[in-house]
């Protein structure tokens, strides 16, 4: 195994990402906003932690300089929701900006300041947690505006990005982790979060420089942009 980073992983999902990983022997460098969270309880030899805001280039970069000299794994987990806006008046354009700031740009600042370390002679994989709901085709109930709007962006971006880091094999993959009974999917989610990480894992594990930038869902299904 190899060396992962980790962002937004102090719950949820991204713990969980941390579990499952160390679990299969690999090491863990792992970013968290404000709080440890479960991660506290993670803690081993083979994970290291560091405060992480996406939305901050200093901490991007700092976040950078205190990891390991050779990545080989990228999961860009950190995101939020956007309060799920049941019309069009109810829309807030500033915090619409921000959630679009973490969930699109976050990423990218990332990526960038991680760049020259996923840049080596072997295979680099990156997985960008998106969601269906970032599917233009798919979008058929509407509101969440800027959630939506947000992951569309990321989608985009990740496309974009792809092109140019196949040349220097870093190959990314966008996931829908399903409907997954996290503090923002709910109660009423049908998918738990390890069986959500497990599938997320298989698709990266599948992934190659030739499928680099596809849409797809933790079960391992192609999604519609």
């Amino acid at each position: 195994m190899g060396t992962a980073v980790i962002t937004g992983a102090n719950r949820g999902l991204g713990a969980e990402w941390v579990s499952q990983l160390i679990e299969q022997g690999w090491t863990v460098y792992a970013g968290y906003r404000s709080d440890m969270g479960r991660l506290d309880s993670l803690a081993c030899d083979a994970l290291s932690t560091h405060q992480l805001d996406v939305q901050d280039r200093a901490s991007v970069q700092a976040f950078a300089d205190a990891a390991p000299a050779k990545i080989d794994l990228l999961v860009n987990n950190a995101g939020v929701a956007d309060g799920r806006w049941r019309n069009i008046s109810e829309i807030d354009d500033v915090w619409a900006l921000e959630v679009i700031d973490i969930n699109a740009l976050g990423p990218v600042r990332v990526v960038q300041a991680l760049y020259g370390k996923m840049n080596h002679n072997s295979l680099t994989k990156v997985a960008m947690v998106s969601s269906l709901m970032a599917s233009i085709d798919d979008c058929h109930m509407g509101r969440s505006y800027a959630y939506r709007a947000s992951k569309t962006a990321l989608n985009m971006f990740t496309v974009s990005m792809k092109k140019e880091a196949i040349e220097d094999q870093i190959s990314f993959v966008i996931l829908h982790p399903g409907w997954v009974k996290t503090s923002m999917g709910g109660d009423r989610a049908p998918v738990e979060i390890p069986d959500s990480v497990k599938g997320m894992r298989n698709v990266v594990d599948a992934l190659t420089l030739e499928t680099s930038g596809r849409f797809i869902q933790f079960d391992g299904e192609l999604l519609p942009w």
